[in-house]
């Protein structure tokens, strides 16, 4: 198995952290493969497919395929983020400023040491900058704040799970074959690669809405997960609040009834809806009073779900 080596430090100082370019990457690896898995997804493709095909000259889609379409993506393409607030602009100008002989190789690591012929050339990192500039532009950015919100109810689940319960149940579904060894060590896929020493480094975890994971780094300083949102939380499709719902039980009231239609946590609402706690939390006081919501434990998190009256109140509202 890959696993990364770690000192207690290492682990104490690790973040979650919000990266615009990491969910402009993720978004280019969806249109890339074409395939969503939920029908918000699913119309997302359909919107912007055409045009991000047509965007493609015959150069820029052999490196998308050598680069990105490989069980190894290309380091150079796959930037971890400095762990600061920084703009979509300045993560990018980091990948666009790539020596080209270090992305040549990257791409050659990533088809396992074949560079295509046509890739032997010195503005791959500017076609690859100025490929996720277009995506993040035409595709991420008109629903940023949306997502952003998504990714930032999800780190603050992660780190009330952290902090409740540890990092080893924190980690548990943050993606597919990563999990909490002990001993120091983080297994993060399931792929017989040797173990890499990083104590002393910056590890960062980085929640993305589309459903792809990676691993990033820039050795020996920073280190970075990548992965996709709680399905718990990322529901891009969920339906708007009724306008006569929202009238009779006040707009923000009305928002976190709907969100509960899937069993969310206070902190979750929180991020979700952009309230304060105080506010939040006297939202579900009038609708566990009114009986639309229950409450139930969860190891030490308390979820609230929506009642059957809740459901019925809802969908009556959506179809008025």
């Amino acid at each position: 198995m890959g696993w990364w080596q770690l000192n207690t430090d290492t682990l104490a100082g690790s973040r979650f952290v919000v990266s615009p370019l990491a969910e402009a990457i993720a978004s280019l690896l969806t249109l890339a493969a074409g395939t969503a898995a939920h029908p918000a997804g699913k119309e997302w493709l359909a919107a912007h497919v055409p045009a991000y095909r047509e965007r493609l000259d015959p150069i820029t889609a052999s490196l998308v395929r050598a680069a990105l379409g490989q069980e190894w993506l290309a380091d150079f393409c796959t930037p971890p983020p400095s762990g600061d607030r920084r703009t979509f602009a300045e993560e990018l100008d980091r990948l666009r400023r790539t020596p080209p002989e270090v992305a040549r190789a990257d791409v050659a690591v990533s088809t396992r040491g074949s560079l295509p012929a046509e890739l032997d050339r010195s503005d791959l990192p500017e076609r690859m900058a100025d490929l996720l500039e277009w995506v993040w532009t035409r595709t991420v950015l008109p629903h940023w704040p949306r997502r952003r919100r998504i990714i930032e109810a999800d780190i603050v689940s992660r780190t009330s799970q952290l902090g409740h319960s540890g990092w080893a149940a924190a980690l548990e579904d943050l993606r597919p074959g990563l999990r909490w060894l002990g001993d120091g060590r983080l297994q993060i896929n399931a792929r017989n690669y040797p173990p890499r020493e990083i104590s002393g480094a910056r590890l960062l975890f980085v929640p993305v809405t589309p459903g792809h994971a990676w691993v990033a780094w820039d050795e020996p300083h920073t280190y970075a997960v990548i992965y996709p949102c709680s399905g718990v939380l990322a529901e891009p499709d969920r339906p708007p609040v009724p306008e006569s719902l929202g009238r009779l039980l006040g707009t923000a009231r009305a928002g976190v009834l709907v969100l509960l239609g899937t069993p969310k946590s206070t902190t979750q609402l929180v991020a979700l809806t952009g309230q304060g706690l105080g506010s939040v939390g006297r939202h579900l006081s009038v609708l566990l009073d009114a009986h639309l919501v229950r409450r139930r434990r969860a190891g030490r998190s308390v979820l609230y779900y929506r009642t059957e009256a809740g459901d019925v109140l809802v969908r009556a509202q959506g179809e008025g």
